[in-house]
């Protein structure tokens, strides 16, 4: 992370800047029930603590059909998914604005088009700066995919990706020019923690052994493998309990109704661990996600692709500090090492063996504990916000020593 002062607006030359920057943000937008609508928010926060005389702009991007009461403080104009001229408009009226710079965010499902392509008519038509960050970086991108992400790097100042994995596969899978590229990683809030036996109080579970997942629910989350996990570590851990937190994708929902919670609820009939799962069908507030994490012994994520290069339910783990046993997707390997125990694909037995791991010796889960939380403090929403604001002060040619940043910093963000 990059050294800078702790208290940034004691500087007069960067809050001066500070004071009279206003950014545009592209993305999809709560109540929007998606990740990186979620993600946009708070970074969107992250950055108004540092610009408080700029309000907040943001071009929230509809799904087809989706109807959404946003908030007309922030949410200044609508890009329709499927609708062409809409990136176009929307980068007129971008034009036409006193914006100081642009924060896209890009995953290839929120634009419309094959692999989100038509994302490019308002990168190419903005005459702001940009600076687009990437959610989805793949090992063996299709023609279209690769092509989307080309075009994001022609037409973008800087691109963001969240782990330095990412540099490699961009370079070696979609030819682009790395230069642009900065790492800032994956913001996570400031989380208070509590004691496990504090937390579990509230919610009435003193006694019990806690693991848990949250997000939104697909079948790439691989939930049935850890499901199957509780029923190998059920009769060792009578108190086990598994929460499994979250309502099911809308998207998923949309086309496939509750298939595949309904797959999960059997498979735990099936094994006979009732007592030993619960499924809270909800979207889950961030204050109610991060009393669920103070409250869990272990958390898990046994997703089930390895291209995956973010995952913000596992960033917030981090940040709560918790014993993570997570499968080997590039995010987790990335950012898992030596804080968390990593665990093969497709595997029941392999995740009962890690969550084993950290039950039956409670020191090493408290080492892991302490690691996770000590990188989580290092990716506090502050932090992640500052990383944000000094790309566009290089964006504007100003110096780092007109805004206080040391050499270092700049190497942390730019290499």
């Amino acid at each position: 992370m990059p050294e800078t002062p702790e208290d940034l607006t004691s500087i007069p030359a960067l809050r001066e800047i500070l004071n009279r920057t206003d950014l545009c943000t592209v993305a999809d937008y709560p109540p929007r029930e998606c990740g990186i609508a979620t993600y946009s928010r708070d970074l969107i926060d992250a950055i108004h603590q540092f610009t408080p005389y700029s309000q907040p702009t943001v071009i929230a991007v509809n799904e087809p059909g989706g109807i959404h009461r946003y908030d007309r403080e922030r949410v200044k104009f609508q890009i329709y998914q499927d609708v062409p001229e809409s990136y176009i408009h929307a980068a007129e009226w971008i034009n036409d604005s006193d914006f100081d710079g642009v924060s896209v965010q890009h995953e290839h499902g929120i634009y419309g088009g094959p692999a989100g392509i038509m994302l490019t008519e308002l990168l190419k038509n903005v005459k702001k700066p940009i600076v687009t960050t990437l959610h989805t970086v793949l090992r063996k991108p299709s023609d279209d995919e690769k092509r989307a992400i080309q075009d994001v790097f022609q037409y973008s100042d800087k691109v963001v990706a969240h782990v330095g994995a990412a540099r490699e596969l961009l370079r070696d899978s979609y030819e682009v020019d790395v230069r642009k590229l900065a790492i800032i990683p994956h913001g996570v809030p400031n989380i208070r923690r509590l004691p496990t036996d504090v937390a579990k109080a509230d919610f009435g579970l003193n006694g019990r052994t806690i693991m848990s997942t949250f997000g939104l629910l697909s079948r790439g989350k691989g939930i049935e493998y850890a499901i199957e996990a509780v029923g190998q570590l059920a009769p060792k851990y009578p108190d086990l309990l598994y929460l499994v937190l979250g309502q099911t994708h809308p998207t998923v929902r949309r086309h496939q109704g509750e298939e595949y919670r309904n797959f999960l609820q059997e498979r735990v009939r099936e094994l006979g661990i009732e007592n030993n799962v619960v499924f809270e069908n909800r979207y889950l507030s961030l204050e109610e996600i991060i009393d669920y994490m103070n409250a869990t012994d272990v958390f898990v994520t046994p997703y089930l692709n390895p291209d995956q290069i973010i995952s913000g339910v596992l960033s917030y783990a981090l940040g709560c500090g918790k014993a993570i046993v997570s499968t080997k997707y590039l995010y987790a390997e990335s950012v898992l090492e030596g804080r968390g125990v990593l665990v093969d694909f497709r595997s029941g037995d392999a995740m009962a063996a890690g969550i084993d791991s950290l039950l039956r010796d409670p020191e090493y889960r408290h080492q892991i504990e302490e690691e996770s939380y000590r990188y989580g403090r290092r990716t506090t929403w502050h932090n992640v916000a500052v990383d944000y604001l000094y790309l566009y002060y290089q964006l504007t040619g100003r110096s780092t020593e007109e805004v206080g940043f040391t050499q270092k910093a700049v190497e942390s963000v730019t290499e």
